[in-house]
């Protein structure tokens, strides 16, 4: 965080603590025996000044601190509250004020530094009032004649409640706040009513609920917009795509209240990881990969605790002494690695180190001696059982106890608060080359994308994130299409072999996805811990956006279910756990473990490129084109008798609604100076053919891309780049060791000429 940002913290909770202040004052004038309301009044004196003091605002400190000085006596019984005391102290408050807007304006804290306000509050301290009134009272506002009265800056008072006054680095950043009023223009009564507020504090209970009742709303929006469907009403279907605009744009603008990036909590790390690798005399570096990754507040809150044992764990145990490293041939340097990412509509935190690993004979050996385990199941007990046996309460292999480690507590209160949150906690580790905590966690309450499909007659919820293309076998594909490999069925997908997952199978279901000679075969292609596999189902609906709703105690031990929602119709939808099912149908296994193997192995090497995924197509005269995959919103294959033209415009019928298509090949520059045209012949055959059809938001609506031909989905760094050789291409990159021309989606959109007015024509049926 910049200097800049951290002053723009303080100028705001400053703002909001003043505010507090003078409500608190002015209620100690009618309660002056309200000790809590004084020590909150002290608190909030004494933060400003440290926080003044940290930043370099002397003048602010100064006079802070004189007031603090009177607040002491004033908490600690010595001095009693009169109606001059509390004066001074709103004059106090006023100063301060004036110093912050100049702080805001000028990033100084002026050049006054307001002698007689000093005076008085520090003549205040001299005096002895007695209980009965000994002073002579003043009325309630009014400034004694040593007491200058300072004309505050205008801020509007704080909607929220009183909250405690926050630690010395404040989190909440706001514009500067608005400038103060010259010293000798008192602002009019109704100004601090009527400034402008930036921002402003909201409980995390309302959040809470504003959360449950926008759930409630998109169920709501999605029994209309079926209801909707079913009638011939055009009045009634307006409403509904009203409703269903304004639900979604609500439901987007509630979620990001509450949703915070990792990386507010992952800032703190590197100052642990050097204080606990000077305290062992170890040399340890921080990397952080997916710092943006965005987290509902109460998680992050939760798991703040658990990851900092985490990393402190790993600098103390996993890594070793550089003297040690050396010998076995690694850097002096230990590395620690923090990841965050989404897999599966989940949230998934990696701590890995490059150090010694776990010792498993000897977490074997340590569990049996503390009477956790039995000797004979310690023997069968696979590698991975037994690395998760850390978890286990007052299990602990360090030789000796230090601050940090080896009294046996901290993995099993990692994993405890880790699971009253819902999540998982997993340990991963190879000798010699380094281990791999991951904290998994599920969705809780959440509105996500979802693919609903059928399996048996039941509706079942993918989330889109795990989801990678769409795949139908005819019935006359099917003796091709799919092949045993040692048994077990797979798909070949563009060359590779795809291993195929039968939802009705792995549920013990009846289902007519398991591939029989007269039925056609949905296949769902999925990505679960980088291992990709295809799940068959009987029926494929669409995609929308559910509420999730946890699953209960009794059936959160079925790994292959992450939750449930309530549809349109009002009927339930288990939401399927892809990485679960994956787990289940011994698709993730073994090839799981190598893979980690292969990943912290690598983990040792610098990183060159980060590796994206691309769709590849040929455009016009056969050009090898690509796009990032994140930019698209589905792949689509249309028939040629479902295109139409709307004037000029190509459209197709899609999803209820009139898609603008744009053909790539009319977009993208030629080469040649004068294109080749093509026979009669070769003209019926291409344009009878089915159209291959990029679907992409643009500006919040969707076009459609269309392509001679749809390649592959590959991953590649395509970090070596070209200048563009032509108009709508972004440019040219080496993809799988092939020149390809990535084009440039929202410059092609721009350029052309959509009727976008079309998109929300009626279509009848």
């Amino acid at each position: 965080m910049s200097d800049s940002d951290i002053v723009k913290d303080f100028l705001v909770e400053s703002y909001e603590n003043l505010d507090r202040l003078d409500r608190e004052l002015v209620g100690l004038e009618t309660h002056p025996q309200d000790k809590d309301a004084l020590a909150s009044v002290f608190r909030t004196i004494h933060t400003i000044k440290g926080n003044c003091g940290f930043l370099g605002f002397s003048k602010l400190e100064k006079v802070a601190h004189v007031g603090e000085s009177l607040l002491t006596l004033l908490r600690d019984g010595k001095l009693a509250l009169t109606p001059e005391i509390i004066t001074g102290l709103l004059s106090l408050v006023d100063a301060v004020r004036q110093m912050l807007a100049q702080i805001g304006t000028t990033g100084q804290d002026g050049d006054l530094e307001y002698p007689e306000l000093i005076a008085t509050l520090t003549q205040l301290q001299s005096q002895r009032p007695k209980p009965n009134g000994g002073s002579k009272p003043v009325a309630p506002g009014a400034a004694p004649k040593s007491a200058p009265v300072l004309k505050a800056a205008q801020i509007e008072p704080m909607a929220s409640q009183p909250i405690a006054p926050a630690p010395a680095a404040p989190a909440i950043r706001a514009e500067a706040p608005p400038a103060a009023h010259p010293a000798d223009a008192p602002p009019p009564p109704d100004a601090r009513r009527d400034a402008p507020s930036e921002t402003i504090r909201v409980g995390v209970n309302l959040l809470d609920k504003l959360m449950t009742l926008v759930g409630e709303l998109v169920l709501a929006r999605n029994q209309l917009l079926q209801f909707s469907s079913t009638l011939e009403d055009a009045g009634l279907q307006t409403v509904s795509q009203r409703m269903n605009l304004i639900a979604t744009e609500l439901q987007e603008e509630v979620m990001k209240t509450r949703m915070q990036p990792i990386g507010n909590i992952w800032n703190q790390f590197p100052r642990t990881v050097r204080d606990v690798a000077l305290g062992c005399n170890k040399e340890v570096s921080i990397e952080m990969e997916g710092k943006e990754t965005e987290l509902d507040k109460t998680i992050i809150e939760a798991i703040k605790d658990p990851l900092t044992h985490l990393v402190r764990n790993a600098v103390d145990h996993g890594i070793e002494l550089p003297d040690t490293r050396v010998k076995a041939g690694k850097p002096r340097a230990g590395r620690l690695i923090l990841r965050a990412f989404h897999e599966g509509g989940q949230v998934n935190i990696e701590i890995s180190d490059d150090g010694a690993g776990l010792n498993v004979q000897r977490i074997r050996q340590k569990a049996v001696e503390r009477g956790l385990i039995a000797a004979e199941q310690s023997g069968r007990m696979p590698d991975r059982e037994a690395f998760n046996l850390i978890f286990l309460p007052g299990f602990s292999t360090a030789e000796k106890v230090t601050n940090v480690s080896g009294r046996g507590v901290g993995m099993d209160v990692v994993k405890t608060n880790v699971e009253k949150i819902g999540g998982t906690v997993d340990v991963q580790s190879v000798a010699g080359q380094g281990t791999t905590v991951r904290v998994k966690i599920p969705l809780t309450l959440a509105i996500i994308p979802a693919l609903v499909v059928t399996c048996a007659g039941d509706r079942y919820a993918i989330p889109q994130v795990s989801l990678l293309e769409l795949v139908r076998l005819e019935a006359e594909q099917l003796s091709t299409g799919i092949e045993l490999v040692h048994g077990a069925p797979v798909h070949r997908l563009r060359g590779r072999l795809l291993p195929l997952v039968y939802l009705a199978r792995e549920l013990r279901v009846e289902g007519n996805g398991a591939g029989a000679s007269d039925d056609a075969v949905n296949i769902v292609v999925l990505q679960a811990d980088a291992r990709q596999f295809g799940l068959v189902v009987d029926a494929i609906n669409d995609t929308e956006e559910i509420v999730v709703k946890p699953l209960r105690k009794q059936l959160k031990s079925i790994k292959t279910f992450a939750g449930a929602s309530i549809m349109g119709d009002g009927k339930i939808a288990l939401i399927l756990d892809v990485l679960g099912v994956a787990q289940h149908a011994k698709v993730v296994g073994e090839t799981r473990d190598r893979a980690l193997e292969e990943a912290i192995a690598a983990s040792r090497v610098d990183k060159t490129a980060e590796k994206k995924t691309f769709l590849l197509f040929h455009g016009p005269d056969e050009a090898r084109m690509a796009v990032p995959l994140d930019t698209l919103a589905r792949l689509e294959e249309l028939p040629a008798s479902q295109v139409e033209r709307a004037g000029k415009q190509l459209v197709a019928q899609y999803r209820g609604r009139i898609l603008p298509l744009i053909r790539i090949a009319s977009l993208v520059e030629e080469r040649r100076r004068e294109p080749r045209r093509r026979r009669p012949a070769e003209r019926s055959t291409t344009e009878d053919r089915p159209l291959q059809v990029l679907v992409c938001n643009h500006e919040g609506h969707r076009v459609g891309l269309v392509v001679d031909r749809i390649v592959d989905i590959v991953e590649d760094s395509a970090e070596v780049k070209y200048p563009a050789s032509r108009k709508g291409i972004l440019c040219s990159v080496v993809i799988q060791e092939h020149v390809t021309e990535l084009i440039d989606v929202p410059a092609i959109l721009k350029g052309a000429d959509i009727q976008f007015d079309l998109e929300h024509a009626e279509v009848s049926g």
